[in-house]
């Protein structure tokens, strides 16, 4: 092994998702270290970088990857920031896997490969299952939301039923109305983006957070499979959010909550209209037709419309060939050659030119 002069002699672990996902078979992504014995001083002489705000986190000076003093930590407050840190050199390595969430994700392993297990983690990573590594779980309503992130992205594993009871208890005293919007839209949207979302509103949904954090989300049990099957095609972030608020009268007030992106919030606000059009367009010909691509602004906004009819893909059928056709005829209209000939009666621009469009559409 090559020698690091950063941390040789340095008491560092590979810990998280690193280790889990090595023992899942999965393609190795950052690792994360925890250090062990060590002060703030020790890292910077050392050559690391300091960029941790509530603990010391740095950055080895050469690869970038994150080493974090081992640390304990004391619920002082509600909410996922009500907390104070411990890092003095005497924090153990047990006594920082204890305060993290899930036992999958508490083992820790060093350089040469040596696991360290303490809390049954390795066991629970072979029974598929979740499970919360101690009470103070519930002091961190967040871990709600990473249970059901982490339940859509690993889809063979259970949540286990003690963990399940300790997320209602927690929803029961109050902690998940501390969640702030940003922190459940960034948990949200990689839930989304993960293999099954569905789980991660079952998990949710039977904790009783999904009515504390979204409580304008109807049609849940309709738009987690309509969501399943967007992620297996795969669909956008913004297509995936429109799905899962489709049912949802009160998409704008939910949007508003979650502070949800702009794009996202502009898919979810045209579906409807999308889906409506389409069922027009099967009976209205061409005025329908083009009708539809005026609402969806697909003249300006193309990859936008495609996107959102691959989106109303999982609902229905969509002849994706067909809409390419009609939007190349009206997209290859000449507007700016209407306009000189109707220069002198501009009143008549708009009229005409929408007329040259239907006209391509009926040639089509």
């Amino acid at each position: 092994m090559t020698q690091d002069p950063a941390t040789d002699g340095l008491q560092a672990y590979i810990v998280g998702g690193a280790v889990r996902d090595a023992l899942l078979g999965l393609p190795p992504g950052d690792h994360d270290w925890v250090v062990v014995g060590a002060t703030p001083e020790d890292m910077v002489r050392r050559g690391f970088i300091p960029v941790g705000g509530d603990f010391p986190v740095f950055l080895h000076p050469r690869t970038k990857e994150e080493y974090a003093l081992a640390r304990t930590e004391r619920k002082s407050g509600r909410g996922y920031k009500g907390f104070t840190f411990y890092t003095g050199a005497d924090v153990t390595l047990e006594e920082d896997l204890r305060r993290r969430d899930l036992t999958v994700n508490a083992i820790a392993q060093t350089r040469d490969g040596q696991r360290v297990d303490p809390l049954g983690g390795e066991a629970d990573v072979r029974a598929r299952v979740f499970r919360h590594v101690g009470e103070a779980f519930q002091e961190d309503p967040v871990r709600i939301l990473r249970l059901g992130r982490f339940a859509a992205r690993f889809d063979d594993f259970t949540v286990a039923p003690e963990t399940l009871t300790l997320c209602r208890r927690m929803v029961e005293a109050g902690e998940a109305d501390a969640l702030v919007a940003e922190r459940v839209w960034k948990e949200l949207s990689r839930g989304l983006m993960a293999k099954k979302p569905s789980r991660m509103l079952g998990v949710l949904q039977d904790s009783g957070a999904l009515a504390r954090v979204m409580p304008e989300l109807q049609g849940v049990d309709v738009v987690g499979a309509d969501v399943d099957r967007a992620a297996a095609l795969p669909l956008s972030l913004a297509g995936r959010y429109a799905l899962l608020c489709r049912l949802t009268p009160d998409r704008d007030a939910l949007g508003r909550r979650m502070r949800v992106p702009t794009e996202c919030n502009d898919y979810a606000r045209l579906l409807p209209d999308v889906l409506a059009g389409l069922d027009a367009a099967e009976t209205g010909g061409p005025d329908a037709q083009l009708a539809l691509m005026e609402r969806a602004d697909a003249l300006r906004k193309p990859e936008r419309f495609f996107d959102l009819l691959k989106t109303a893909l999982v609902l229905q059928p969509v002849d994706m060939a067909a809409w390419r056709a009609r939007a190349d005829a009206v997209r290859g209209v000449d507007a700016g050659a209407i306009a000189r000939a109707c220069a002198g009666d501009p009143a008549r621009i708009k009229d005409s030119v929408r007329q040259a469009r239907l006209d391509q559409l009926r040639a089509g």
